[in-house]
């Protein structure tokens, strides 16, 4: 069992930043692929990023492309998206997972799952 926690979200202007984290507890950290996804009101959960367990690999969604960076600290047991240059369409709740499998930017890949954080981006 892997136990996740978001941080980080909250209010900001179009073209400003955020950092979002992601805090691991449970079993071993280092042997899982994470990803973030979004979720915006009335639409389904899409694939933001995903990072290899050892942080060499990383996937992105076109449009977030150049402008989200999504990193790791196995020592910390923790994931980071940095999220630079944002825009209203970024607004949603984020969410953290973790996928037994490796890296991924399918759903169903994972396993477990955030609480999710509230990113807004205003215009």
């Amino acid at each position: 069992q892997v136990h996740l926690v978001e941080s980080g979200g909250g209010l900001v202007q179009a073209g400003g930043s955020l950092r979002l984290s992601c805090a691991a507890s449970g079993r071993t950290f280092s042997g899982y692929g994470m990803g973030w996804f979004r979720q915006a009101p009335g639409k389904e959960r899409e694939f933001v990023a995903a990072i290899s367990w050892s942080g060499s690999t990383t996937y992105y969604k076109d449009s977030v492309k150049g402008r989200f960076t999504i990193s790791r600290d196995n020592a910390k047991n923790t994931v980071y998206l940095q999220m630079d240059t944002l825009k209203p369409e970024d607004t949603a709740v984020y969410y953290c997972a973790a996928s037994p499998g490796g890296a991924s930017s399918h759903y169903h890949h994972y396993a477990y799952w955030g609480q999710g954080t509230q990113v807004t981006v205003s215009s």
